[in-house]
């Protein structure tokens, strides 16, 4: 199977769903809680200004639409199964979203807030301005006026609260819902049996609408935190030129299939991800990579869906579309880590889930304190007024027992502890993506902030992977029917996909001697039998490490000198031999990535150690360890694919918090073990990857880029936290006093979320101490510059 057809594979397939009562980005993330509970669900997105849920299944799991609406149902919230977008609707949607941070003005909250603006603007100019709040026409239309905010504005509360007393379960709808009715419902009452007092239509029309208002502004705020995804979301043109016999053909981009051919013009978009079957270009990647600089392009590169074709004319031959293409891979990784929790996280939901059941009761608890003592509670209030400012109490028990219940309620809503968490990864993942850095989900934040070690794969990783063979040695003696070492080496190597082996492979040309049986040993190197002349025997050819050609039983006291002296120069030597005979060895030299050195010492700085580990010999890896700054006890040599996962093992046993950076497939069970794994890989490896963060570039300043960018998240994360419980600790007491009045709670209530909301965005200012770029320019030298000089007698 290609590599496509198994990332096709691999693609979670998806079912859409809208969800009726998903008010807020707190809704939204207990529908999210709701269908990830669902046995087989992958990762689940949301958006609350159209309502739909998204819940993406594994791969080996039948999708179940009504296990999923069964437990959204029980979460408190109306479900049916939808139609998924048709091709285009969610760029469009995405536009939308980003010009005005949801739906259009007057649809969702945008009702609520003009409305409601104009009735309470009103009734406070006439409460506030003309003093005309005693008056008897001004009650009447204050009643009037009230009644469609209350009934029409309110009706989304009303609804939410309801759905989720049905599934025994309360929010913070329910308590508007009984604080602005409470408000209303008094006026009404004392309106029509003319009480003397003070009437409530304003407070209970600024409940709400203070709260719509919050709402709307969150949305807004929301939408702009989202926009990394929403600009992945539009980066897929909605056609494509394909070639059809000999005419072009636009077509709706979903109408291609695998195997279409399709032509781009310099200036274009890739629609979907393929192979260039015909000519040469260069390609701007920097929307999925991160990396600014153009990528060169010829017949049998790769190209992706949602990069731009820049300078040449292409045809590519479509290999995946839709959810199968890289572009789909990476906005399902930002999906799921914005829907992701983390477990810090599970604090708050835990308070949460007894808040407001509590608020009720303390609100009944300060109504009948304000009811049945009323001069108790006036005194208190007037006391604490020396410390704190005049309370706002009403003038009879009734009224102030029903105000300051009223302000408990609304006071005490837990928007803001619901959105301390969710917020801060939405930005933290989005801000991470722009630079070419995918977080899987919460929990990598809280891992990286606990690590103390920073371990390094050497090839690919901390080094280029672009390996040259700076010199052969071919040692006298060598039996004269054997051809020269180099053309053995590369008929040896060019099976194998190890970048050693492809170097080594094009070391000679094309026509290379035939062999039997070939074998690669995974980490060692690769061995088959090399068939002689007639009546001469058969013999085992084997290239790869010293320490495995030492293990067969090969002699290789003669290239000890060539051995020590490339090893000082931080080069990979590879034995080539023929049973028990050393016929060649082959210096290979891989350089550091630009600013490696610099990157360790920033490591460093920041508290962590820095290690290397690596399948090199031991002179080979040190020598490199030197060079980028890395002690030589936290240096790994000679250590086998499948024995790194044991060498984090012993380093976490030590009590180190270890995050493993390799590249991501042959390192897969290293990355597991890792207590954090960072991989480096190409846009088409996403949904395979076993790592909790994910580097598409090779630009090493990614790596503290990342940790850094993760560990601010997880301060920003504990600040919301604070504010929240602070917030609420405060602000529940002083309604009960009476120092809030129900309209300053509802503003204050909305103030705190906009704060957690500000907070995390401030995530978007956060810039890296060394800037993420691309920077490594091809290395000049050449394979086939290699000498060869033959060499007699043992070192």
């Amino acid at each position: 199977m290609s590599e496509n057809s198994t990332a096709a594979a691999e693609i979670p397939h998806a079912t859409h769903f809208v969800v009726e009562g998903m008010t807020c980005q707190n809704c939204a993330r207990k529908v999210q809680q709701a269908a990830q509970s669902v046995a087989g669900v992958a990762s689940v997105s949301t958006q609350v200004d159209t309502g739909r849920l998204t819940v993406r299944w594994q791969t080996d799991t039948a999708p179940n639409a009504q296990a999923v609406i069964l437990a959204v149902r029980q979460a408190g919230y109306g479900i049916q199964e939808a139609a998924p977008p048709r091709a285009g609707e969610a760029s469009a949607s995405a536009s939308a979203t980003g010009r005005m941070g949801g739906s259009p003005f007057w649809a969702g909250w945008g009702l609520n807030v003009g409305l409601g603006g104009m009735v309470t603007l009103v009734l406070l100019l006439g409460e506030w301005a003309t003093h005309w709040s005693m008056e008897r026409w001004f009650l009447w239309l204050s009643l009037a006026l009230a009644t469609p905010v209350q009934f029409v504005c309110g009706a989304r509360f009303y609804q939410a609260a309801w759905r989720q007393l049905k599934a025994w379960q309360a929010n913070m709808d329910l308590l508007v819902a009984l604080g602005s009715s409470a408000a209303y419902g008094f006026s009404v009452w004392g309106l029509v049996t003319n009480y003397p007092g003070h009437l409530y239509f304003l407070e209970a029309s600024a409940i709400i609408t203070l709260i719509s208002v919050g709402h709307w502004l969150e949305a807004r705020t929301s939408a702009k935190a989202a926009s990394a995804l929403q600009t992945l979301m539009t980066l897929a043109p909605p056609t494509a030129r394909v070639q059809r016999q000999l005419s072009e053909v636009e077509v709706p981009i979903g109408q291609l299939r695998p195997g279409d051919t399709v032509v781009l013009r310099p200036g274009d978009r890739v629609p979907a991800d393929g192979q260039v079957s015909f000519g040469e270009s260069t390609v701007d990647e920097s929307m999925l990579t991160g990396e600014p600089l153009p990528v060169p392009k010829q017949r049998g590169d790769s190209v992706y869906a949602g990069t731009v074709n820049q300078s040449g004319r292409l045809l590519v031959r479509v290999q995946a579309t839709g959810e199968q293409t890289a572009l789909a891979h990476i906005i399902a990784a930002v999906e799921r880590a914005q829907s992701s929790r983390a477990e810090i996280q599970r604090l708050g939901d835990r308070v949460s889930s007894i808040f407001v059941p509590v608020v009720v009761l303390v609100a009944i608890l300060t109504g009948l304190w304000w009811g049945l003592n009323y001069e108790s509670a006036s005194a208190t209030s007037r006391q604490l007024a020396h410390f704190l400012w005049p309370a706002m109490v009403p003038a009879t028990a009734l009224a102030a027992a029903i105000i300051q219940a009223v302000a408990v309620l609304i006071v005490a809503c837990p928007c803001a502890m619901g959105l301390a968490t969710p917020t801060a990864i939405m930005a933290a993942a989005n801000v991470a993506a722009r630079k070419g850095i995918l977080i899987r989900d919460g929990q990598a934040l809280e891992k990286s902030g606990r690590i103390t070690m920073v371990l390094f794969d050497k090839t690919g990783t901390l080094t280029r992977g672009q390996v040259t063979c700076a010199e052969v040695l071919e040692l006298a003696g060598n039996p004269a029917d054997l051809p020269p070492v180099k053309i053995l080496a590369a008929a040896l190597a060019r099976p194998s996909a190890h970048p050693l082996s492809q170097t080594l492979a094009r070391l000679a040309p094309t026509e290379l001697p035939t062999l039997s049986q070939w074998q690669e040993h995974r980490g060692k190197g690769v061995q088959a039998v090399w068939e002689s002349a007639p009546g001469r025997g058969n013999g085992v050819l084997r290239l790869g490490s010293l320490s495995w050609l030492e293990e067969a039983g090969v002699d290789l006291s003669p290239a000890a000198h060539f051995t020590r002296e490339w090893g000082q120069r931080a080069a990979t030597v590879v034995g080539l031999s023929l049973e028990r005979r050393l016929l060649g060895v082959f210096a290979l030299q891989d350089s550091l990535k630009p600013a490696a050195a610099e990157i360790v010492a920033q490591l460093q700085q920041h508290g962590k150690k820095v290690g290397m580990i690596t399948g090199d010999h031991p002179h080979t890896a040190h020598a490199i360890a030197r060079t980028a700054g890395i002690a030589e006890e936290h240096v790994f040599a000679g250590v086998r694919p499948e024995q790194k996962a044991e060498v984090l093992r012993q380093l976490q046993s030590r009590g180190e918090k270890v995050a493993f950076v390799g590249d991501g497939i042959n390192d897969a069970p290293a990355l597991k073990q890792a207590d954090l794994g960072i991989a480096v890989s190409r846009a088409s490896d996403v949904a395979r990857e076993a790592a909790d963060i994910l580097l598409l570039q090779s630009d090493l300043a990614a790596v503290p880029a990342a940790l850094g960018l993760a560990q601010q998240a997880l301060r920003v994360i504990k600040q919301n936290l604070f504010w929240a419980f602070f917030y609420n600790a405060a602000a529940i007491p002083l309604a009960a006093m009476g120092f809030l009045s129900p309209v300053l709670c509802a503003a204050t209530m909305g103030l705190s979320d906009l704060i957690v909301i500000g907070n995390s965005l401030r995530l978007y200012r956060w810039q890296p101490p060394i800037p993420v770029h691309h920077n490594s320019p091809d290395i000049s030298s050449s394979e086939n510059s290699a000498t060869s000089r033959p060499f007699s007698g043992a070192a």
